[in-house]
């Protein structure tokens, strides 16, 4: 099984006055260097990266690794043109897509390699696997090829949840305790809480 990844990172980050959250460091490492060793420790063949406000600043981070960086001329328009974007960059080799948000810290190569086990192990009708955390869906999450052509062929309003909620019957939840996939930090306040529940230190990185 050929698995790529799409990993988004366009956001404004509005709720963190614009600083972006792909280079808060957890242990010393930006948050989208610990997402892309993630991914590529855990077997992803295709690495595709989507940058949007804040790309000048990242992309120097992360230029060096073989990942195929892709920006969003308008990441105003939501989460969504990015998952296209994204979508559309992985060759046309790939059986299964992960799509995986920048914005949480503890997502690790275990994490990523129990949702690739997972979509293995899938029924037959099945077709997108989503984590559940206590009744709580999370992310990354990870679907079959055809799902990503499905959407790639609906309109600009069509992405991953789009399509899940319009085909309830091929999405499994995959239910662990494992807080790591719905851990993510949108504000301030949730770096104070991350610090309090993890003991860890989120910290913008030196001017």
């Amino acid at each position: 099984m050929t698995v790529g990844a799409v990993l988004l990172a366009a956001g404004a980050a509005a709720r963190m006055g614009g600083r972006p959250k792909a280079l808060l460091e957890l242990g010393g490492v930006p948050l989208v260097l610990r997402q892309l060793t993630a991914l590529s420790r855990a077997g992803v063949d295709e690495l595709v990266i989507v940058l949007g406000t804040h790309a000048e600043r990242i992309r120097p981070v992360i230029e060096h690794l073989p990942v195929t960086i892709v920006r969003n001329p308008r990441p105003e328009d939501g989460q969504v043109s990015s998952q296209r974007l994204g979508l559309g960059a992985l060759s046309g080799n790939v059986d299964t897509v992960l799509v995986a948000l920048v914005d949480q810290p503890l997502i690790d190569e275990r994490d990523i390699g129990t949702m690739i086990r997972a979509f293995k192990s899938r029924t037959d009708d099945t077709s997108v696997i989503v984590p559940r955390v206590a009744g709580q869906p999370g992310n990354p999450v990870i679907f079959s090829a055809a799902v990503r052509e499905e959407i790639l062929q609906g309109d600009v309003t069509m992405g991953c949840r789009q399509w899940r909620s319009q085909n309830a019957t091929a999405v499994m939840s995959f239910d662990t305790d494992n807080r790591h996939f719905i851990l993510d930090i949108d504000s301030p306040e949730d770096i104070e809480r991350f610090e309090r529940e993890t003991g860890q230190a989120l910290l913008w990185p030196a001017p």
